[in-house]
């Protein structure tokens, strides 16, 4: 739920019940609600005397968080309350007002509606039920209108999604997608489609494709395959065809499905040579998700504003194209189709792309909403990231620069999570060295010892197989690296040895690999103890990438080393910034806890050990820092826990053994950290 005033200024009461008054006054204007069912709405376990007396005290309450605007939208009266018509706008009244002729503000709806106000009184709840209903009903029969009035292939598809997105059991909508590709020639597209139908009916209803559904899928895997017909040039857009707000229709889109491809580097962290417009690089050898970034919609902007659109999308490409295991096509190759219906998958077939990212920009009073999500094209356009970020308009430039920032740092771990899922699930024979590396980063990050060492054996083989592959050897030095910290090494000093040559042949390889550069930085850092000599493989990291959210962390972690925590904290906190989601949050946020330890805020490194252990309670290296901070608390019983799972990984783990392999340089922050160990019972 959001409030705003028209210059900006967030109004948004703080209490759920105050918000939950308001959201009531707001779906039911311009009627007037009754004191008497507001009451019985939101606290109906109480007695009705208290329950107006609450009543009376929210409604002051509300009266304060409106203070700037309230006497101009509200009115109070001795029984009823009401919003006064034509002072406010509300998103669901846009969505129940939409046509077939108006459809666009479908696309305001984004999740359920008030979500985040269940649970505030039986009564509400039941009420919200009903307006969810209410509003998804509304929603699905337009959507479904929508849809009965396509025949075109090109049509059918955007508008079936569309209605998905409101009701993802709705079969009607799934069987138009099945026979849309299906008309297009792409069979595996349409037995994808009807796959996932399958799962989101068996998920959300426990039930099975009807018997219509099974037949079309049946017809479909009979029918002989089409040839895909390639479609004409685009006609170039009209003036007439985009107003100020939303969007009216575009002309269905036609693309030359000949264009040449522009990409940008591949394989995991390895890349092309540079060449061609800004954004693009001419392809490497090896592996590596396709991505492309259109130009983003522009919504009630200002024309001095227009540039945005596709000022962002390059300044998004130019930003991804720093992470080296990507293939990237520019925004201006794309940028005809951010005129058209936005096709994802007539921009599949024309550029060969992997995950396609697309959006809006919205202006509200003074600032911008962006809103960004990030489709997989290879599995029937599942989103598999979004996120909105609401900036000031006064600095047009900056915003770019951030956003494109936090945009790039998050879906690079997303976009390599999902690659490794899906190399994961082909069949293991003859596999290149870029499989077996991806093959390996999630073993790796389970910590399951037995399939943690399998990860090790892939990277070994990955690196033999392709000894000149950078990836292969910075990710091998990253396994030996856990593989001491995690105390499952026969040999330390030989794996520590082992995982400096990897780190150093790595970056040998190739000197312009921040990820593989920041990765031998920690190892100078964690397992040889040389922090000036890791800070400054990690600045190299920035220079090259500043946007890789590895390395601001790990660059944090050695100044936290050298006793520097304030620098420790600036570069830990930039990190949280760029990817506060990150896959790898239990890694990377131990950080916060040494710092956390080392400046004597206990009770927050407990906080923060106890989010970490819950993400992954076998990694022992969090335990650490968790473990001396309940020690210093003397929380014994939450001390004991801790120390018997650090046990149960690190059977040998003692303060004699932690301070030969500690890296910290400063006498004190040692002293301080293993004097927590000892009262939290670790042996000497």
């Amino acid at each position: 739920m959001e409030a705003w005033t028209l210059t900006s200024e967030n109004i948004l009461p703080t209490g759920r019940k105050t918000r939950a008054l308001l959201a009531i006054l707001a779906l039911s204007s311009p009627r007037p609600v009754l004191r008497s069912k507001l009451a019985e709405l939101l606290w109906s376990r109480r007695p009705e005397e208290q329950a107006r007396a609450s009543l009376r005290q929210e409604i002051h309450r509300l009266l304060e968080a409106l203070n700037p605007v309230g006497n101009q939208i509200m009115l109070v009266q001795r029984d009823h309350l009401t919003l006064r018509p034509g002072t406010v706008w509300v998103d669901v009244e846009e969505v129940l007002r939409a046509s077939t002729s108006k459809p666009q503000a479908l696309t305001l709806l984004d999740g359920d509606l008030l979500e985040d106000l269940d649970g505030v009184d039986p009564s509400f709840d039941q009420w919200l039920a009903g307006e969810r209903e209410r509003l998804r009903d509304r929603a699905r029969t337009l959507a479904e209108t929508l849809l009965r009035e396509k025949d075109d292939p090109e049509t059918v598809i955007p508008a079936a999604q569309q209605l998905l997105a409101i009701d993802r059991t709705h079969e009607g909508a799934w069987r138009a997608l099945m026979r849309a590709y299906a008309s297009r020639g792409e069979r595996g597209m349409a037995i994808q489609a009807y796959e996932r139908c399958r799962a989101v009916l068996a998920d959300m209803l426990d039930a099975q494709p009807s018997d219509e559904t099974q037949r079309l899928l049946a017809e479909i895997r009979a029918s002989s395959p089409q040839p895909v017909r390639a479609p004409s040039p685009p006609a170039p857009p009209s003036r007439a065809e985009t107003r100020l707000g939303l969007r009216e229709p575009r002309p269905e889109p036609r693309v030359d499905n000949r264009e040449p491809r522009s990409e940008a580097r591949g394989g995991p962290d390895r890349g092309g040579e540079r060449g061609g417009e800004r954004g693009e690089v001419r392809p490497a050898t090896r592996g590596g998700a396709r991505v492309g970034v259109l130009p983003l919609q522009m919504i009630g902007t200002t024309e001095a504003e227009a540039h945005l659109s596709t000022g962002l999308a390059d300044e998004i490409t130019s930003a991804l194209a720093r992470f080296r295991w990507i293939f990237l096509v520019s925004s201006s190759s794309l940028a005809r189709y951010a005129t058209q219906t936005r096709d994802e998958m007539q921009i599949r077939r024309a550029f060969d792309i992997h995950f396609l990212l697309d959006g809006t920009i919205q202006r509200v009073g003074q600032r911008l909403r962006i809103s960004l999500r990030l489709l997989d094209l290879r599995a029937g356009n599942q989103m598999v990231w979004s996120q909105r970020f609401d900036r000031a308009a006064d600095d047009l430039l900056t915003l770019q620069d951030d956003v494109a920032a936090e945009v790039v740092a998050q879906i690079d771990p997303e976009i390599l999570l999902i690659e490794s899922q899906r190399v994961a699930a082909r069949p293991s024979h003859d596999a290149g060295a870029y499989d077996l590396v991806l093959r390996a980063m999630p073993l790796i990050s389970r910590l399951d010892k037995p399939l943690f060492m399998e990860a090790g054996e892939l990277l070994r083989r990955a690196a033999e197989q392709e000894p000149d592959y950078a990836a292969a050897h910075a990710w091998f030095a990253y396994w030996q690296m856990f593989l001491v910290g995690q105390g499952w090494a026969d040999d330390p000093g030989e794996v520590m040895a082992e995982a400096g040559r990897l780190a150093e042949r790595a970056i040998t390889l190739d000197p312009q690999d921040a990820k593989a550069l920041t990765i031998a930085g920690h190892v100078r850092a964690f397992l040889h103890h040389r922090l000036r000599e890791a800070i400054a493989l990690h600045e190299r990291a920035l220079m090259l990438n500043p946007n890789l959210a590895m390395a601001w962390n790990l660059s944090g972690v050695a100044f936290a080393y050298l006793g520097d925590l304030n620098e420790a904290e600036r570069r830990v906190a930039r990190y949280k910034q760029l990817s506060p989601f990150d896959p790898q949050a239990y890694f990377y946020d131990t950080a916060r806890i040494i710092i956390a330890l080392l400046k004597r805020a206990h009770e927050q490194a407990v906080e923060i050990g106890r989010e970490v252990s819950q993400m992954n309670p076998a990694f022992s290296a969090a335990c650490k820092p968790y473990l001396a901070a309940l020690g210093h608390l003397g929380q014994n019983s939450e001390a004991e826990s801790v120390r018997d799972r650090l046990l149960e990984i690190e059977p040998e783990f003692s303060i004699t053994g932690f301070i030969a392999s500690s890296p910290f340089e400063r006498a004190e922050d040692l002293e301080h950290f293993v004097q927590g160990l000892r009262l939290a019972g670790i042996r000497e």
